[in-house]
């Protein structure tokens, strides 16, 4: 039964057993969908998961999974179209609140995107990441408004990760109005993301140029403003593209944040990644974005406020 179940994808941390775990709330192909005022527990994976669904709306939603349980997403939505996620509670053991569109070969043929969502008024806790966009970025993710939320607490509180052989375009994404503290790093853009991929040497992960083709993602036209970020244990910020597809149209503003210099969190430990190099500063990291801005930001604890390499 399912043959080939060792080398087919499962989440972050690949496929260990013959089949995946379920989702908890799915709807699929759906229209006119609203999930309020429920509680969620425990899901074995990703916990609600609409996919291929339009007109959408979860609301005052407490979803509570344990910290260290793996790939238990609070929300996934994916492939879908025009959303509102509002006041809603997550605590989960990977990604809080999180945007898809597909992955690789597959997503680029299906070609269905995210387009057009709001997220207001959430709280996250313990995950991977708080609102977050990816790794499953094949058919693109656009136009997303993400304000007022408070992200305390999770590893990274805006997180949008792909990696080469994803493919995907995502751009209109505005991120203001959020808090965070006692993150491992505020903000991590990074199209080298490792989960799923054992060989650390793979061209996916080199520093030189590769050929720009349909699974080469794209990054651009990201806004990010008014974040306070205070305690961060590993980094002030992180953005890493790819040399033949830079990360474009970066705006940062109106931001602080500070670095937790007693903390033993390793730079390195920023997000997921391989084939970077070496950085001891916890500093704000940047790689392949030479369009970045940055207008009125300030950061305390690092002797050097960026890095660039």
């Amino acid at each position: 039964m399912n043959p080939g179940y060792l080398e087919q994808p499962g989440g972050g941390g690949g496929r260990e057993i013959q089949f995946l775990r379920p989702s908890l709330v799915e709807f699929m192909n759906c229209q006119n969908v609203t999930l309020e005022g429920v509680k969620i527990k425990d899901s074995p994976f990703w916990t609600v998961h609409p996919l291929y669904t339009k007109h959408l709306v979860l609301k005052d939603l407490h979803i509570e999974n344990p910290a260290d349980a793996p790939n238990t997403d609070g929300i996934d939505v994916d492939s879908c179209e025009d959303v509102q996620i509002l006041n809603c509670f997550v605590s989960v053991g990977d990604d809080g609140i999180c945007l898809k569109s597909g992955s690789g070969p597959d997503g680029i043929r299906v070609n269905r995107p995210t387009d057009g969502v709001v997220i207001r008024g959430c709280t996250v806790r313990n995950a991977h990441g708080g609102i977050v966009l990816g790794s499953e970025t094949a058919a693109g993710i656009r136009h997303v408004l993400a304000e007022d939320c408070d992200l305390n607490g999770t590893d990274r509180g805006i997180r949008i990760k792909s990696r080469r052989g994803r493919g995907g375009d995502i751009f209109d994404i505005e991120l203001k109005n959020l808090k965070m503290e006692n993150n491992l790093c505020p903000i991590a853009l990074n199209m080298y993301y490792k989960c799923g991929i054992t060989d650390t040497k793979s061209p996916l992960f080199s520093l030189e140029k590769q050929p720009v083709t349909a699974e080469t993602p794209r990054i651009h036209d990201v806004k990010i403003s008014g974040i306070k970020a205070t305690s961060c244990r590993a980094s002030a910020g992180f953005i890493a593209g790819l040399p033949e597809m830079p990360i474009d149209n970066l705006e940062i503003s109106d931001c602080y944040f500070s670095t937790d210099e007693s903390s033993a969190e390793s730079p390195m430990n920023s997000d997921m990644f391989y084939g970077l190099p070496v950085v001891t500063e916890k500093s704000f990291r940047i790689l392949n974005a030479p369009g970045a801005k940055f207008n009125n930001v300030k950061i305390e604890g690092p002797k050097e406020a960026f890095i660039y390499k």
